[in-house]
């Protein structure tokens, strides 16, 4: 793949040319020149786009791809044509398909799938068998057949001595395991957060307890095993408190927000959408602020879209029985956006590599080319006509979003939006 970028202003502090505008020139997937202006003798593709801005590409830690099972969702390799031209350069993809992904046979099947995307899929193993939380998945041969770290997509171990177990074995070979931040019997049926909102409404409450006694029990069983442990999707400030405090104690633990979670509160529900029917639930302001905060620190160390496509036919029901889950690829730049700078923005999308094992790759000479385009100027009001996913079920229909994405150059391919 060759390619001549013009004009391009480089954002990517580990770059000699950061903040610099330039043309840069891409031969065989390889960067092999950047300078203020380069002559194209080979007639390569040229890339001209208004206010062209690149760094470093993005990588979205929860992605849900409904392949193998759940194809009217969405596939893989739609799936990945959506990531790349939302500016996600590798996504690592959930195994909460049907079958699981919970053996290297299902591991190598996501793989193939997704061979010549630009890009890169990086599976997430069940950390169960069949996610059902009782018997440890086949964690070493998955690891060998590729996935980059080991999860039962929102399903809570119920178990203690299980996540224990875990936690030991994966050790011995670098595993990185994930626990949902829900503990079953305290969140119970609810369906929304336990507030005002959901006695005025009538919805059974799944309450901030919930998740934050998951989260000190698996960090205490962190602290007693070792190992690596990341936790996804939390949206309490004391979630934000506890692994502050788990940090201080150097313990190897991680963990992410899920972008609608910054964005909306709980008074979203009141209309009873359930495109803002998401797990963990919408929470309040307070929350909000705490872990917009808990970013800004460094204690939140990453975010992610948590894409997770339902069809139509399962959200378009009665409150109580619609799935949980909204669709983010792509409206995550934008909605970031609205809450930090472009550089803090393109931090947060690029953040999270190094933990699920994703090569690194500054915009250098020499360097492979694994770039997302973009221009951070500019409003637009998202709508469904700038969803491309099969499934439509976006909380963020009807927001203002800042900035637009033109997709990527990586994995040695071009993928840019229309």
């Amino acid at each position: 793949m060759n390619a001549l970028l013009k004009s391009a202003t480089i954002v990517d502090s580990k770059s000699d040319f950061h903040n610099e505008n330039v043309d840069i020139l891409i031969e065989n997937g390889t960067i092999t020149k950047i300078s203020k202006r380069i002559s194209n003798p080979d007639n390569y593709p040229e890339i001209k786009l208004e206010n062209l801005h690149v760094s470093r590409g993005w990588f979205d830690s929860s992605v849900s791809l409904g392949e193998p099972g759940f194809e009217e969702r969405e596939t893989i390799s739609n799936g990945l044509k959506v990531a790349a031209q939302s500016g996600f350069s590798a996504v690592a993809m959930n195994a909460n398909t049907n079958p699981v992904l919970d053996s290297n046979a299902d591991i190598a099947f996501a793989l193939a799938k997704a061979n010549g995307s630009a890009c890169q899929l990086k599976p997430i193993g069940a950390l169960t068998k069949n996610s059902e939380s009782v018997d440890l998945a086949e964690l070493f041969d998955m690891k060998n057949a590729g996935a980059v770290a080991f999860y039962d997509y929102q399903t809570p171990i119920k178990n203690p001595n299980l996540l224990k177990i875990a936690l030991q074995y994966a050790s011995n070979f670098d595993g990185l395991v994930l626990s949902f931040p829900q503990e079953s019997q305290i969140s119970g049926k609810g369906v929304m957060n336990e507030n005002v909102n959901s006695t005025t409404l009538g919805l059974k409450g799944n309450p901030a307890l919930a998740e934050e006694l998951q989260i000190a029990r698996d960090l205490f069983l962190l602290e007693y095993t070792g190992g690596k442990l990341h936790i996804p999707t939390i949206s309490t400030a004391k979630s934000v408190e506890l692994i502050s405090n788990a940090k201080a104690k150097k313990l190897d633990v991680t963990c992410s927000v899920a972008i609608h979670n910054l964005l909306f509160t709980d008074d979203k529900l009141l209309d009873f959408d359930t495109n803002y029917k998401v797990l963990p639930p919408l929470r309040t302001q307070n929350d909000v602020d705490a872990i917009i905060e808990g970013l800004k620190d460094g204690t939140i160390d990453m975010v992610t879209t948590d894409h997770n496509p339902i069809d139509v036919e399962h959200k378009n029901v009665e409150f109580d029985h619609a799935k949980y889950g909204t669709i983010g690829l792509e409206s995550a730049f934008g909605a970031l956006q609205t809450l930090f700078s472009t550089k803090k923005t393109i931090g947060l999308l690029t953040k999270g590599k190094a933990r699920f094992g994703v090569e690194e790759s500054s915009i250098s000479v020499g360097a492979r080319a694994d770039i997302s385009l973009f221009n951070p100027e500019g409003k637009i009001t998202f709508t469904k006509e700038h969803i491309k996913s099969t499934s439509k079920n976006s909380a963020f229909l009807g927001t203002e979003l800042k900035g637009k994405v033109y997709g990527v150059i990586a994995n040695n391919k071009i993928e840019i939006s229309e």
